[in-house]
């Protein structure tokens, strides 16, 4: 029936990741990183239009979270991984990247 072809067009696939430190978030598995997006490495990308519930802990003073909803807007073979715009982040999120992106090691 019609309802299920809906549901799951609307099915979102999870990433989660727990890290040590923000350093660690950046080198293993975010390459570039800003308030709209970022570039997941992974080697087996999700389809480019791909709805993808978002969730990364790391240590910073404390345990915090970046959580939210993205889609996969390109996919990249070298280096293997995907383009991921966030289309909602919590506020607690938004707030916690732009720290996270102001305290950023430079490359």
């Amino acid at each position: 029936m019609a309802d299920g072809d809906e549901s799951r067009r609307e099915e979102r696939v999870t990433i989660n990741k727990e890290f040590d430190s923000f350093e660690q978030f950046i080198q293993e598995y975010v390459t570039n990183i800003s308030r709209t997006g970022a570039f997941i490495k992974t080697r087996e990308p999700l389809a480019v239009g791909t709805l993808v519930n978002l969730r990364f802990t790391i240590i910073v003073d404390g345990i915090e979270t970046i959580e939210g909803k993205g889609r996969v807007v390109r996919v990249d073979q070298d280096p293997p991984g995907m383009g991921v715009v966030f289309e909602e982040l919590s506020a607690f999120s938004q707030d916690l990247l732009a720290r996270l992106l102001t305290a950023r090691p430079s490359a």
